[in-house]
């Protein structure tokens, strides 16, 4: 498997030497169908584009392999490296998320039952120390400590989506005609 906390470690550094934040480190998948997902911002838009993505993930796959040469084994057997934007729904992961998007819809996954509840949707309503609180459409305004949840995400509204700078996907269509050309290349 993976240590996250150890590659949390290596890849954050490359992250910050770009001028980005680390918004989460994850492994998903099992065999040879793994993926390390890195999701990063850039503070000033709260999003990567694809140079970005791009530049990143060569950053990171370089380190890993240095790392490695050097006798330390991150992630065992085989993987796919990802690096995205965190998106419109994006994660909540870090505490200062639940105080730059209150008075978004959010929903919490809880690692034990808080009050009955396992899970909450609702008006994320901030962070206050370690305990965010969320106005739960069921349960009313529920106090949760940051230890507590499991994961939680923003829910795709228009308020949100208004509230969200446009994405820039210029050079997409760049990297679709590559990727086209090694493909026929390789045919």
């Amino acid at each position: 498997m993976a240590d996250i906390a150890r590659l949390t470690e290596v890849i954050e550094p490359e992250a910050k030497a770009l001028g980005f934040e680390l918004v989460r480190v994850k492994m998903t998948g099992s065999g040879d169908e793994r993926t390390l997902q890195i999701m990063a911002e850039d503070p000033a838009t709260g999003q990567l584009v694809v140079e970005q993505c791009m530049d990143l993930s060569r950053r990171i796959s370089d380190r890993i392999d240095e790392v490695e040469e050097g006798g330390e084994e991150l992630v065992q057997g085989a993987y796919h490296l990802e690096v995205s934007s965190p998106g419109i729904d994006r994660p909540l992961t870090r505490p200062k998320d639940y105080a730059d998007w209150a008075g978004h819809e959010a929903k919490i996954a809880l690692a034990d039952k808080i009050d009955g509840h396992r899970s909450l949707k609702g008006e994320l309503v901030g962070i206050e120390g370690d305990v965010v609180t969320i106005e739960d459409r069921k349960a009313g305004r529920v106090a949760v400590p940051l230890d507590k949840i499991h994961s939680a995400q923003l829910v795709f509204t228009d308020k949100l989506m208004a509230a969200t700078r446009p994405l820039d996907m210029s050079g997409v269509e760049d990297i679709e005609e590559l990727e086209q050309e090694e493909e026929e290349a390789q045919d």
